[in-house]
């Protein structure tokens, strides 16, 4: 029996394959409650604590929603609502939200400071973002790849970007552990770091799936079963860095000619925000400098029907869910 009672969730290198797929279960089962309207609020009585250094649209709703649902309080610390490292210890803060609080997410800049809030934290601490780590997001990822295909094992799922990023460092771990084929599609000074390959490759011997890195877009989708991409600027990097961003990645982009290299069934994910019209500030700000009307993935693939991403996006709120109520039933 699998009990993650007490259990932060920091990062999927933590968990077990079991564990792994046990929260992905338990997401499908709160996913049909809330479609048929039943009511599980379990954890009436609980409050959490939200501390945002970086703003988001699906985590936070996700955090607040799940919380509602389960009966739970929220308190929402954004970007300016708290003193954590500046007045306040990263330690001295954790031990105080603990006397007041059952849970505290965490979303925000390195790995260091999620993993020291949890240290000195009496309770659950979860991971809603680092720059090194998304462990929530690819729980969604996972549970969207199996609603589609009904398996995710053996599937071939391609992430074409910068893959030292939070999204390609986790979904080389959460592959590697759940037996799915992981190619790093990407330039070579974009490939995740040797030490976390060496680390996906002992996992994948367990599991039976194949870590390809490669810089030839062509040959890394043949035979996808998911393609999967980022934006390009990541949080908290400099405006400066995305004409060198952009020149790295343009033959990266995810169009419908990429799509088409692809196995026929294939679908596209994308962990958003996303840069595929010129319909936001930075779209507009990056067509006018560059002239880019699209960026890591064209408009037509984005609309299309083999787009997943809404899919990906809702079941954001579920995994999240789970987390949460296995970490404090």
């Amino acid at each position: 029996m699998i009990d993650l009672r007490g259990r932060d969730f920091l990062k999927l290198l933590d968990y077990t394959p079991e564990e792994i797929r046990h929260l992905i279960g338990v997401a499908k089962s709160f996913k049909e409650k809330k479609k048929n309207r039943e009511p599980h609020a379990y954890l009436k009585g609980k409050n959490i604590a939200l501390i945002f250094e970086k703003d988001s649209t699906r985590t936070r709703c996700a955090f607040e929603v799940s919380a509602f649902d389960l009966g739970m309080g929220v308190t929402y610390l954004g970007p300016t609502g708290s003193q954590l490292g500046k007045k306040e210890s990263i330690a001295d803060t954790a031990q105080v939200l603990s006397r007041m609080y059952d849970g505290i997410e965490y979303r925000g800049f390195g790995q260091d400071i999620v993993e020291e809030l949890a240290k000195e934290s009496s309770v659950p601490v979860w991971n809603g973002l680092t720059n090194e780590f998304h462990p929530t997001q690819m729980l969604a990822d996972m549970m969207t790849i199996d609603e589609h295909f009904g398996h995710v094992a053996g599937l071939n799922l391609v992430f074409l970007g910068d893959a030292r990023n939070n999204i390609g460092n986790s979904l080389m771990v959460v592959c590697s552990k759940l037996g799915v084929n992981f190619t790093c599609c990407a330039p070579k000074e974009l490939f995740p770091s040797p030490e976390l390959v060496a680390t996906c490759q002992e996992f994948a011997k367990e599991s039976g799936a194949v870590i390809k890195l490669t810089e030839d877009p062509e040959e890394g989708v043949k035979n996808a079963d998911v393609l999967y991409t980022d934006v390009w600027v990541s949080m908290g990097e400099p405006d400066e860095i995305w004409e060198q961003r952009i020149a790295l990645l343009k033959n990266y982009q995810v169009n419908q000619e990429m799509m088409s290299r692809a196995n026929p069934n294939a679908i596209f994910l994308h962990c958003l925000p996303s840069f595929h019209n010129t319909k936001t500030k930075i779209g507009k700000e990056i067509a006018g400098k560059f002239g880019l009307e699209e960026m890591e993935v064209t408009d037509q693939v984005f609309t299309s029907s083999k787009s997943k991403v809404m899919d990906q996006a809702e079941n954001r709120l579920h995994t999240i869910k789970a987390v949460i109520y296995e970490t404090l039933k």
